[in-house]
């Protein structure tokens, strides 16, 4: 057998250096693919939980180990049940993009991987939201900071377009037959249109539509911020973190946006700044 190296009494081989490897990259697939989603947050809970598992084996706490064991073995299967589409969507993506641009040949490679640094000009999003607003044309606009939102990109028609004020009023008009949904904004750009958003199951006012019913949803499962313009009355408001703060003037909503996609930036500095620490 051909050892690589030793830690004291472990004998470490190559084998198994590449399958930590291996596995690090299909729990990065996975974490991209949840990423933004309320998903990630089961999926850490369930790994904890495995985690403690293994201690308490290790340690031969054979009681603990048994009911955990137990639960485990459930586990499995709730898990299965739980991120049923999920699962689907990550061998669909798996099949489609093995070793393609962005997929796992790309994610191996991590340290030549360079995202583009371009600032989310909100510009034209503000216009649009101002022609919207006096015409009384209904909208729902969603800005993600850190993902794609692929799960719900999705459900509507793709579109990678440069966001521009004519090109929102045009998607929202009345009688365009992508108005009906909501767009997603990633990186400066419309990643598709007449998509589907979670809805809220919470009590909500009587005044409140299914935007923002939607829109409300969309906050409660990801990490987004939500701008709803409403059909009947025009005005506009933000949904974030489960909360909708409604009729909102120009400038608060600017500055609402501007802070939100702020945090993505001081997120990825520091994100690159541990990734040179620890190369």
């Amino acid at each position: 057998m051909i050892y690589a190296f030793k830690i004291g009494f472990l004998d470490v081989r190559w084998v198994d250096i590449v399958d930590i490897l291996l596995v690090s990259v299909l729990i990065y697939q996975v974490y991209k693919l949840l990423k933004g989603s309320v998903a990630v947050r089961v999926l850490i809970g369930f790994l904890v939980l495995y985690l403690i598992y293994l201690i308490v084996r290790a340690a031969e706490m054979e009681l603990l180990a048994g009911i955990l064991g137990q639960f485990m073995g459930v586990g499995v299967l709730a898990a299965i049940i739980i991120f049923s589409q999920e699962i689907r969507k990550f061998l669909l993506i798996l099949g489609k993009s093995t070793f393609r641009q962005d997929g796992i040949l790309k994610s191996i490679m991590i340290w030549k991987r360079r995202e583009e640094k371009e600032q989310f000009n909100i510009t034209p999003v503000i216009e649009a939201a101002k022609s919207l607003s006096a015409t009384n044309t209904g909208a729902l606009i969603v800005f993600s900071k850190n993902s794609e939102l692929k799960f719900y990109a999705d459900t509507g028609d793709l579109m990678d377009a440069v966001v521009s004020k004519r090109l929102l009023i045009s998607i929202f008009n009345k009688h365009s037959p992508l108005h009906d949904g909501a767009i997603i904004l990633f990186k400066n750009r419309i990643k598709a249109a007449r998509c589907i958003l979670p809805v809220s199951e919470r009590e909500l006012p009587a005044q409140y539509g299914m935007r923002h019913r939607a829109a409300m949803g969309m906050s409660e499962a990801t990490d987004t911020l939500t701008m709803i313009i409403s059909e009947e009355t025009g005005q506009i408001s933000i949904a974030r973190n489960g909360v909708i703060d409604s009729n909102l003037l120009i400038p608060e909503i600017r500055k609402r946006i501007n802070s939100y996609l702020s945090e993505a930036k001081q997120e990825k500095e520091t994100e690159e700044a541990n990734l040179e620490v620890a190369s």
